[in-house]
């Protein structure tokens, strides 16, 4: 909080100004003399050894002799067969729909989650109507499901059982 030290320089270069500073202002001081390693010590460590080769494993002539004999046979390669194939079952995976229902459930827990780290945070005012209000949605899109999923129930137990026989189911 001290006001800077009044620096005043002499009229002539032969008078030194000597300004003592803070202990937390004190300027930094080099060495007298550059801190390289000497040659002999960089030798001495591991910068200067060579890795030893190390051959990896050779490849199987005769392997690759029946491949390309198939490809020049067939006109195609083996592993291009297999990749499609990957692929094709990767698709219909893909088009194996996800259960929406068991995603609304789990998106409804992130965002209880949600809402309890911010009430720990202290924030639960601000996300509370925005999280609740989120997840009243994906209830009423639950309930939706849950109809639909009731009437094609209806739907097949009505096709199993006729009409005819359900005086005999209540027997």
């Amino acid at each position: 909080g001290d006001a800077l030290p009044f620096q005043r320089f002499p009229p002539s270069s032969k008078q030194a100004v000597h300004v003592s500073y803070p202990a937390g202002c004190q300027p930094c001081r080099l060495p007298a003399r550059p801190l390289l390693r000497p040659a002999k010590v960089c030798q001495a460590g591991d910068a200067y050894t060579r890795e030893k080769f190390k051959p990896q494993p050779t490849r199987d002539l005769e392997k690759e002799k029946r491949r390309l004999q198939k490809i020049l046979a067939l006109g195609k390669d083996e592993v291009e067969d297999k990749v499609e194939q990957v692929l094709v079952r990767k698709k219909k995976e893909e088009l194996a729909e996800p259960d929406r229902f068991e995603e609304l459930i789990n998106e409804i827990q992130e965002r209880r989650e949600f809402l309890a780290e911010m009430e720990a945070l202290g924030q639960g005012k601000k996300y509370q109507r925005i999280v609740l209000t989120e997840i009243s949605e994906k209830l009423n899109e639950m309930e939706i499901i849950d109809k639909k999923r009731s009437e094609e129930m209806r739907n097949i137990m009505t096709k199993a059982f006729p009409a005819g026989n359900k005086s005999n189911l209540q027997d």
